[in-house]
């Protein structure tokens, strides 16, 4: 079994996570379907980026302040930052060569 390398965040862990580095944070719900098919996905980005790039995973019943904050209006959302800096938005669910190319791009 491979070590789980995907951060669980929350509204306190939200700003200090994203602030270092290249951070891909996907906005969930436990219920969404297509968040559940994502999370291979994400399994697969952090493992090849573990060294580069952070993969982390906020749910949205769990972080109204931040969903208020990125004005998250569907699930899966996923947000790519730069040292705290948005750098894109994908919105509904992307593949992992999609999701690959966008880090790579920014690393």
């Amino acid at each position: 079994m491979e070590k789980q390398l995907i951060q669980h965040i929350d509204d306190e862990t939200f700003e200090t996570t994203i602030q270092n580095g290249v951070v891909l944070v996907d906005f969930f719900a436990e219920w969404c379907g297509p968040c559940r098919m994502l999370t291979p996905i994400l399994d697969a980005l952090s493992t090849e980026f573990q060294d580069n790039a952070t993969i982390a995973k906020l749910d949205v019943d769990q972080a109204p302040k931040t969903c208020n904050t990125f004005q998250i209006t569907s699930v899966p959302t996923l947000i790519l930052f730069k040292n705290g800096e948005q750098i894109d938005r994908f919105v509904g669910l992307k593949d992992l060569e999609t999701l690959k190319k966008h880090i790579t791009q920014i690393l």
